[in-house]
């Protein structure tokens, strides 16, 4: 079969895509599935790359995130059938990230345990599903699920172009939030509006602490006045300490990721005068999957889909991603 394969660490030149990779057989609690949608996140940028304190196994195929039709049940699988659409949580239980500790979704078939699928409902098609998991999974498990935003919260997003920040932008509209979304171009920042967000700011122009403590005052120590309810920030790095100082007394700061560096300079005093919520929120379940792909059959939601490019693309569609030059996902049809 064909399939986008890492051998070495480097750039996203060590991608090959290979015509004879070995196509899988399902055993025992196993199916194989012709992947029709896969879709990229930051995460594969750092697979390729290479990621301290993990040990890739090779040759792997990358792609977390894949939807697509059961074509082979192994021994002992029951409830699934080949010709089932389906899409894949990620994670194996035994092994770990698919695409990264074990083949995964940028390829023509995909080997995955019988326990990680979710049926596709009707209206729902693969590049919808595709685009869900890892990004929109995050996303919702953060906002949804922990149920930390409400109707009328003032919701800042660091970060709102890629796959989690559109997730985010179009969940906490739909939970009734102003939404102000941080983007690094005019353009993107337009596009933003487009899909919901109420305001949109260019990071690269202004500074977004101070743009919120000047659009809605600062935060008092001894009220709940100013400053924004809720702070999205999956970057980390240089934007933490500005973050701290934009929320509002009893505001909440949503944590999932660090794209921009996990070891922060930290000023606890902010947490502690202005009684701050830090809430980390860490990967995704199926329950998130079928609320998403519910959202989305009853016409509530659609996934922000920014380009969609055949198998023999797929690095010209990574490295989109990895340039940030994308609004919303990437998604590759093998």
């Amino acid at each position: 079969m064909r399939a986008l394969v890492l051998r070495q660490h480097g750039d996203l030149d060590r991608l090959t895509l290979e015509a004879d990779y070995p196509t899988p057989k399902p055993g025992p609690g196993q199916v194989v599935i012709r992947v029709r949608a896969s879709s990229f996140n930051y995460h594969d940028v750092f697979t390729v790359k290479g990621m301290p304190g993990i040990k890739v196994p090779m040759p792997v195929v990358i792609g977390l995130d894949m939807a697509g039709e059961i074509t082979e049940v192994g021994e002992g699988v029951s409830g699934w059938a080949a010709g089932t659409r389906v899409m894949v949580n990620p994670i194996n239980r035994k092994k770990g990230l698919m695409g990264e500790m074990l083949d995964g979704g940028m390829a023509e078939y995909c080997l995955v345990e019988a326990d990680q699928l979710i049926r596709i409902p009707e209206g729902v098609s693969f590049e919808q599903a595709a685009s869900l998991p890892v990004a929109y999974g995050t996303a919702h498990r953060m906002i949804v699920t922990h149920k930390t935003i409400k109707a009328g919260d003032k919701v800042l997003i660091l970060g709102a172009s890629g796959g989690v920040g559109t997730g985010c932008v179009l969940l906490a509209k739909q939970l009734g939030a102003y939404v102000v979304a941080a983007a690094g171009s005019a353009e993107k920042c337009e596009r933003l509006k487009e899909i919901g967000a109420d305001e949109a700011i260019n990071y690269n122009e202004v500074d977004f602490s101070k743009w919120a403590v000047e659009r809605f005052g600062k935060p008092q120590r001894r009220s709940y006045e100013g400053g924004v309810d809720v702070l999205i920030n999956y970057t980390g790095g240089e934007t933490w300490g500005p973050g701290l100082r934009c929320v509002k007394r009893g505001g909440k700061i949503l944590v999932c990721g660090a794209t921009a560096g996990f070891d922060p300079k930290e000023d606890l005093r902010f947490i502690w005068t202005f009684e701050l919520q830090v809430i980390g929120s860490n990967s995704f379940y199926n329950e998130d999957f079928e609320s998403l792909l519910g959202m989305i059959q009853r016409g509530e939601m659609q996934p922000v889909i920014d380009t969609v490019v055949p198998l023999e693309k797929a690095a010209e569609g990574l490295a989109l991603i990895r340039d940030r030059k994308v609004m919303g996902k990437v998604v590759v049809t093998p």
